[in-house]
């Protein structure tokens, strides 16, 4: 535990932080999964819906510093290629 009252707040801040960057990864998780379910149900359209909801709070949590640049655009372009195989298998 802290001794000083400058690294108390600090612990009460780094804790606040812990649960938005957690909150935010397990809504970007879940997104990914309504993806997967959508395309294993054929609902391509429901599947592209949740998409561009996926590739706007991956934005988002790069650019508040969430998620590495590199790694957004890796889930972005995965989501993306599942999408259209599923496309060109109809």
């Amino acid at each position: 535990m802290p001794v000083k009252k400058a690294a108390f707040k600090d612990l009460r801040q780094s804790q606040k932080k812990a649960v938005i960057n957690l909150r935010i990864k397990r809504s970007i998780k879940a997104l990914i999964k309504n993806v997967d379910k959508a395309l294993n149900e054929d609902k391509v359209d429901e599947a592209k819906k949740f998409a561009s909801q996926l590739q706007k709070s991956i934005d988002k949590a790069i650019q508040h510093g969430n998620l590495k640049k590199n790694t957004g655009a890796r889930k972005k372009s995965r989501t993306v290629a599942r999408i259209s195989k599923h496309v060109a298998k109809k």
